[in-house]
């Protein structure tokens, strides 16, 4: 992220606590994570100045919204160009970079000047993956007859 100062936005203690919060942060909160994240240390911050402060940030091109998650919004503090992965059980994001290109001579896309690329993929993460295979191996097992009387 940038200088604060130069963000031209009035920095209350609540908006630098949201900045820092944000600051390095890979975890894509949400709006309501932040607030839950911040309430304790400044009780009178609402849920509006969360979000008003981050369409602000938006406005600055210092995060941006996602749609990855269906459920709810997130932002993501990373402006470098890269793509999304989400576990579909536990609804991890992790950054990733997707490489790809149009193909020379791409009917759809001729004529287009292409701003920005935006991939979401979906899967299961491996610690979701490891739960799973722990209780699916639980639900294998030969039952102890002990444990039935």
């Amino acid at each position: 992220m940038r200088n604060y100062r130069d963000l031209e936005i009035k920095l209350t203690p609540q908006r630098l606590a949201l900045l820092e919060y944000l600051e390095g942060n890979k975890a894509h909160p949400s709006a309501e994570d932040i607030y839950l994240a911040l309430v304790e240390k400044f009780p009178t911050l609402s849920l509006a100045t969360v979000y008003n402060t981050l369409y602000t940030l938006k406005g600055k091109g210092m995060v941006a919204p996602l749609t990855v998650d269906p459920d709810r919004m997130r932002f993501d503090p990373n402006s470098a160009p890269h793509d999304h992965l989400m576990c579909i059980r536990c609804k991890k994001i992790v950054d990733i970079r997707v490489g790809w290109f149009i193909e020379e001579g791409e009917d759809a896309a001729r004529g287009y000047e292409i701003l920005a690329d935006q991939v979401d993929l979906y899967g299961i993460c491996p610690a979701c993956r490891g739960a799973q295979g722990l209780r699916e191996e639980a639900t294998n097992k030969p039952r102890d007859e002990k444990q039935i009387n």
